[in-house]
């Protein structure tokens, strides 16, 4: 990660080969991932400007009855979509010689009572890769369920789960590998996987062992997986330049959004895994921070009424922008917030140096609040003690996503020779190297009182 101290021009914005430039950083701000943004007034002239009353009016009317809640700041293009019967596109997996959805539907968090509503707008807005894992709070279950009651579907969506997240710096153990999977095929009531993370966030390479990629190879054979990756959240960029050298690999989800490539060792990996013709996929592609506030999020939607966006769009389309990536698996919690991303993936409008600049400066203010994944950084400042960079995932999870149960969840998995010296540590020399200028000590000791 490049140090803050450079001149701005080196944050280099990849998704559209330019250099953005100079801006003064501003301190102390927070961002949000809310649908949050325009004001009524706005809006409506937004909406009027588009000649979409009829189809606002529609919209709302669908929300109501789903009991979705519509994103406050839900644009012309949201509606137009969402009553357009138009499909999401589809782009190549790495050389796997398969399409699936730009947006996949990532961590399914619909109640049991309305996954069903929501996985059938997934199917009619062509949002077919669907995307869970055996820790996602019931959401191979939910999919199971759905399944097993249209049995025409099945043929028709692209399906991605995981193992359980491995733990750091463990190297996976294949019979725990293979009692997961079994488990997988039970709860979806499926007799294949379409992709299969064997690892799921990785934090080093030594973790694709050789004997894990045999058990994908022979999963294959036998036609019950029929493509082998994983994923990782943090040093991205190195993994994926690791994991580009290895056979075996036909995919692989990583966590990347529109700042990420500003990151050399990023940019790297995703140039390695594209030439190695390994299909990627994106996720936490909305760069979510730990303090959600609203204020920086409404103030980028501004800098978007004059394409229909809202900030939530904005950052989708820029990921989305960069088309080595195949799809960006988004958690999506409610049927407009499908219709958000969906319109966003089919808008054909590309965003301009002014909307790049925003997004630009929207980064500077709020990546203090930003954990970028880049653990190493913290382990080379504390060499004893592991975990901080998860910390910074779980509560992202809490306090960004909504998902208490599972950032407690993973909390407690930390093991407690690990927490007991996280409590202790002196953070300042991991604070002094934060690429994003994190008050690492402060946001740990938060976790330990909400999460624990």
């Amino acid at each position: 990660m490049p140090d803050r101290a450079l001149p701005r021009a080196a944050w280099r914005v990849i998704f559209r080969g330019a250099h953005i430039r100079s801006r003064h950083t501003r301190k102390g701000k927070t961002m949000s991932e809310s649908h949050g943004g325009l004001d009524r007034r706005r809006f409506l002239q937004a909406a009027s400007a588009a000649g979409i009353g009829s189809v606002l009016a529609a919209s709302a009317a669908r929300a109501a009855t789903t009991g979705a809640t519509a994103p406050t700041g839900s644009a012309a293009p949201t509606a137009a979509v969402a009553a357009s019967g138009g499909q999401v596109p589809k782009r190549k997996l790495g050389k796997t010689g398969v399409e699936i959805s730009v947006i996949a539907l990532g961590n399914g968090l619909f109640t049991l009572e309305g996954f069903g509503d929501g996985l059938s707008r997934c199917l009619d807005l062509g949002i077919t890769y669907w995307d869970t894992s055996i820790s996602y709070n019931g959401g191979e279950s939910g999919i199971g369920k759905y399944l097993a009651a249209h049995p025409g579907v099945r043929d028709k969506v692209f399906l991605c789960t995981k193992s359980a997240d491995l733990g750091r710096d463990a190297l996976p153990v294949i019979q725990d590998i293979e009692r997961q999977f079994n488990e997988s095929l039970k709860r979806l009531k499926v007799d294949h996987i379409d992709l299969y993370c064997g690892v799921h966030a990785i934090t080093k390479p030594e973790q694709l062992t050789d004997d894990l990629r045999k058990w994908g190879e022979d999963k294959k054979k036998k036609g019950l997986i029929r493509f082998f990756g994983f994923s990782t959240h943090e040093s991205v960029g190195r993994n994926l330049q690791a994991a580009a050298k290895l056979e075996g690999i036909d995919a692989c989800l990583a966590r990347s959004d529109f700042r990420a490539l500003r990151d050399k060792d990023m940019a790297d990996g995703v140039d390695a895994i594209t030439k190695a013709g390994i299909g990627l996929i994106s996720i936490k592609a909305m760069g979510v921070g730990m303090n959600p506030n609203s204020a920086e999020d409404k103030k980028l939607t501004y800098n978007f009424t004059d394409k229909g966006f809202d900030a939530y769009q904005a950052k989708l389309k820029a990921l989305l922008e960069d088309k080595r990536f195949a799809s960006a698996a988004v958690g999506m919690r409610t049927i407009a917030q499908i219709e958000s991303c969906a319109a966003a993936a089919m808008d054909k409008t590309q965003l301009t140096d002014a909307h790049w600049q925003a997004l630009d400066e929207y980064a500077q203010a709020t990546c203090d609040n930003f954990c970028a994944g880049c653990n190493h950084i913290c382990a080379s400042a504390l060499p004893d003690t592991g975990g901080a960079g998860d910390i910074m995932r779980y509560l992202m999870y809490s306090r960004s996503y909504g998902d208490h149960d599972r950032a407690r969840a993973l909390f407690a998995r930390i093991p407690a020779d690990v927490r007991r010296r996280l409590r202790d540590a002196d953070f300042t020399l991991a604070e002094a190297r934060c690429p994003q200028h994190i008050a690492i000590g402060r946001l740990v000791e938060e976790a330990f009182r909400h999460l624990a």
